[in-house]
């Protein structure tokens, strides 16, 4: 049971404005115009994919780093406004990416 339904339960002459409940749907994280540049690197020898271009909000880059690295199982870091993800995983970051409603772009290889 849900926290919606306990307050039905509570309340049941309340009516939830439809406003709320699309606000509700949407995800928090701000979508942006320019695509997300997604990039491959070795650096000492290891493979890493690069996020950069997103001018939201930092913490929105830091929610989603951290979505990105949990749903994929790996590990990886934000710093300097790009996020670092420890691997070649730039296809499955993509179609993460996509799923949310952003607009990636593939550079190099």
């Amino acid at each position: 049971m849900d926290l919606k339904d306990q307050l039905k339960q509570l309340f049941p002459e309340h009516e939830v404005p439809e406003s709320e409940d699309q606000n509700a749907e949407q995800s928090d994280i701000w979508l942006q115009d320019e695509p997300i540049i997604c990039k491959y690197e070795k650096r000492k020898g290891k493979p890493i994919t690069i996020l950069e271009g997103y001018n939201g909000a930092q913490e929105d880059f830091k929610i989603l780093a951290k979505d990105i690295k949990t749903t994929l199982g790996v590990g990886g870091s934000f710093k300097n406004e790009k996020i670092i993800i420890q691997g070649d995983y730039r296809d499955k970051i993509m179609e993460i990416l996509k799923d949310k409603g952003f607009r990636v772009k593939r550079v190099g290889g």
